[in-house]
Order: structure tokens, then C-alpha cells, then sequence
């Protein structure tokens, strides 16, 4: 027997006592708010699960045990102990979920990208059950232990892209470490996802460090600025670069510009001691010194904000994005990119857009109509109530719509 069919074998047996765990009181009850699937028979709701899961047909032998679970439990109970057998299949990890996460680490939003630190890291957490609320801020990296790959590096994405070329199996392969103890970022510096080098690479890169804020409201928060544009919000920390009258029209600035930037500047503060450095290849992190690209373009607007260090706030808590859900229990504002993001995951919206995102991988569409609103809202309630397992998230998802 090959050492990968030892590994599947061992994933399988530990599957099925994730199996057992998931179809306790908890679980059922959780499985009793969500809306009843379309209808279909055991053998088409165990295919269909299988497939939205693992991205591939399930073999004879996984058919059958998918069967098996359907048939000996009632109704939703079946029906999650079936997905829970999936999300045991190598090709989730290798497939799906890296196809679920690698439009986060680039501005063209594609999957065709090598694999990268990021995207490592979502698929070791998913694996693993680590809160997901800690994404943006967790000293926190997953690297793989396969044979003949070159060692993790801030400077470069050898490891990942040749773990990738490889075939490198990534379930039962990756390690949990820290970016601190990898890269050398201080502890302090790191923020999760916002700090692996993938993200750097794409967003702390030249410009202003508006981008790293703008594609993590995209990618975390399911919005785009336009849609959170808020111009009730004080303009006071919009930096010098940001032009009060473009094309010589004050209201330009009074309409559209400060819509995104009385709010965003603010945050984006968080992250004045990062860069990318593209010759280096590396993340840059300069404790107490501010950026130079902080200060560029000073006489758009001499008397703009000038940025002193990495102390944010939220003014977003109140106005109309207010509405996203903001903790009471976090002050809503501090210094670095680590605060910024306990702030950010932990707010309602980041938990409903991670629902969203995984009922449209499972689900392949939109949430659309009342019943998909209904089993997004109840899947969210139930993310936020489970220690933010998206691997039940994606578990309960497909659940949910098997015969859709």
C-alpha cells in the first residue's frame, strides 16, 4: 500500500470520527434551523454533496459510505454526517478550497495564480478548525513538510509554487507555524492573511496602502468602497495626497472623494509602517517609522492630514456603516495592522461574507431568492455560535441545497 493511500486511509478514519463528533445535540440543532433541501435520492444528494465538496465524483467505495450516512439518520442529520465524510477528501483541500481562496491574494480577483503563503494558510486553517475570526490577525502560517521543497522564504514563493508543481498532497502536508518564528516579522507586526507575503506582494506594493484596505473589503467584507461609501464622516484625517478640489470642483471631493476616504484613511493608518519592497522581493516592516509613500503628493493638499504613526480608528461605528456590525466589546480604535483586524473579523459583516462566499462555491450561485437569504442567515448565525468553523460552514452549506 503507498505511503498516499496510508495517508488517505488515516484522513478517512479520522473523518469518520469527525463524523460521529458533528452528529451530536449541537449539531442537530443547528441542522434543524436550516431550510430543507430540494429532494432527491440518497444516492443524488451523496453524489451531488461529494462533488460540491471535493470538486471531483466520489469513487464507489465513498458513494456508498455517503449513502450510508444519509439512509441511517434522519433528514439534515444524514445529510451533514454525509458532507462532514467529504470535507475528508484530499481534493477539498488540493482543489477546492484553493480555488475558493487564491482570488483573495491578487487585484485580477483569478485562480490561475501559483500557490502562495495565503492561500496555505486558509487551507491549514479550514483543515485544522481554527477560528476564523483570527485570520486577520493571528501570528499564524502554514508551510508544507514535502519532500524536496526549498525552505520558506519572505523574500521569494519557491516553497508554495513548487509544492504546487510537485503534486505536494496539501491535506496531509501542511504544518502550523507563525509567521514571526518563518519570516522574522516581529509578533507584534503580524496580522494573518493581511501579512503573509502573498498578500504583501499584491497590496502593500507601491502606491499608497490603500490597496491592502480596499481588496480586504472585497475580499473579507463582500463590498466594494463604492457600495461603503459614507460622506457624513469627518474629513480630517484624509491625507495631503487626496486632491479637495479635483478638476478645480470642491464638490467633487464634498460628494464622491470623501465617501470612501474620511473613512478609510483612518484605518488605512494601521498599515504605515509596511511595504513591499519588489527588489528585495520581501515585506518590509519599520516599527515607529511611517512609510515614505504615506507623505507622497504632499501639495495635492498642504494642509491634509500628515501621517504621524500606525494609530487608526473606526469612524465607521457610527453612520450608516454602523450597519456592518461592529463588536461592541472592541474599542474601535489602536495602533498596527494586528488591532485593525481583530476589528475587521470581528464584526458581522466578515462573518456573513464568509458564508456567502462558501454557499456560492457549494451551492454554484448566489444567494438569490428567500429560502438561499434564509439558509445564509442561519448558516451565519451558526458560524458566528461555532467558534467560526468554516469548515462546517461549507459542511452545513452543502447540507442545505444537495438537490439544488
Amino acid at each position: 500500500m503507498s505511503v498516499m493511500t496510508d495517508n488517505r486511509n488515516a484522513g478517512l478514519r479520522r473523518g469518520r470520527s469527525a463524523v460521529a463528533r458533528a452528529i451530536s445535540l449541537s449539531a442537530l440543532l443547528l441542522a434543524a434551523q436550516l431550510p430543507a433541501p430540494a429532494l432527491g435520492g440518497p444516492n443524488e444528494q451523496a453524489k451531488r454533496i461529494y462533488e460540491r465538496i471535493a470538486g471531483v465524483p466520489p469513487s464507489a467505495a465513498d458513494l456508498q459510505t455517503m449513502v450510508n450516512d444519509i439512509t441511517g439518520q434522519s433528514g439534515q442529520a444524514g445529510l451533514l454526517a454525509a458532507a462532514a465524510y467529504a470535507t475528508n477528501a484530499p481534493t477539498f483541500y488540493d482543489v477546492t478550497l484553493k480555488n475558493f481562496s487564491m482570488p483573495w491574494t491578487n487585484r485580477d480577483a483569478t485562480v490561475f495564480a501559483p500557490l502562495n503563503d495565503y492561500v496555505a494558510t486558509v487551507i491549514g486553517m479550514v483543515r485544522d478548525n481554527v477560528p476564523f475570526n483570527t485570520a486577520l490577525s493571528a501570528d499564524i502560517l502554514y508551510v508544507s513538510n514535502g519532500a524536496g521543497l526549498p525552505a520558506p522564504s519572505i523574500a521569494n514563493n519557491n516553497h508554495y509554487a513548487t509544492a504546487e508543481a510537485n503534486g505536494v498532497d496539501l491535506m496531509s502536508t501542511l504544518v502550523k507555524t507563525t509567521q514571526s518564528a518563518t519570516y522574522g516579522i516581529p509578533t507584534a507586526a503580524t496580522a494573518g492573511l493581511i501579512t503573509t507575503r502573498g498578500a504583501a506582494s499584491a497590496f502593500f506594493i507601491n502606491g499608497t496602502n490603500r490597496a491592502m484596505f480596499r481588496f480586504t473589503m472585497i475580499n473579507q467584507f463582500c463590498n466594494d468602497m463604492p457600495a461603503l461609501m459614507d460622506t457624513t464622516r469627518p474629513s480630517d484625517r484624509i491625507r495631503q495626497d487626496v486632491a479637495r478640489s479635483p478638476g478645480g470642483d470642491s464638490q467633487i471631493f464634498l460628494t464622491n472623494c470623501v465617501g470612501c476616504h474620511s473613512g478609510m484613511d483612518p484605518m488605512v493608518q494601521a498599515f504605515a509602517y509596511y511595504n513591499f519592497d519588489s527588489t528585495s522581493g520581501a515585506m518590509v516592516y519599520t516599527p515607529g517609522l511611517v512609510q515614505p509613500k504615506y507623505l507622497i503628493n504632499a501639495t495635492n493638499f498642504p494642509w491634509g492630514f500628515v501621517t504621524p504613526d500606525d494609530s487608526w480608528s473606526n469612524r465607521w461605528r457610527t453612520g450608516p456603516n454602523a450597519a456592518l456590525g461592529w463588536s461592541p466589546s472592541l474599542p474601535g480604535s489602536g495602533s498596527g495592522a494586528k488591532s485593525l483586524g481583530q476589528e475587521l473579523a470581528s464584526s458581522q459583516t466578515f462573518a456573513q461574507c464568509q458564508v456567502q462566499k462558501v454557499f456560492q462555491a457549494v451551492c454554484f450561485r448566489t444567494a438569490q431568492n428567500s429560502t438561499d437569504l434564509a439558509t445564509v442567515a442561519s448558516l451565519t448565525s451558526n458560524f458566528t455560535s461555532d467558534g467560526y468553523n468554516l469548515k462546517t460552514v461549507f459542511q452545513q452549506a452543502a447540507a442545505a441545497c444537495p438537490g439544488s
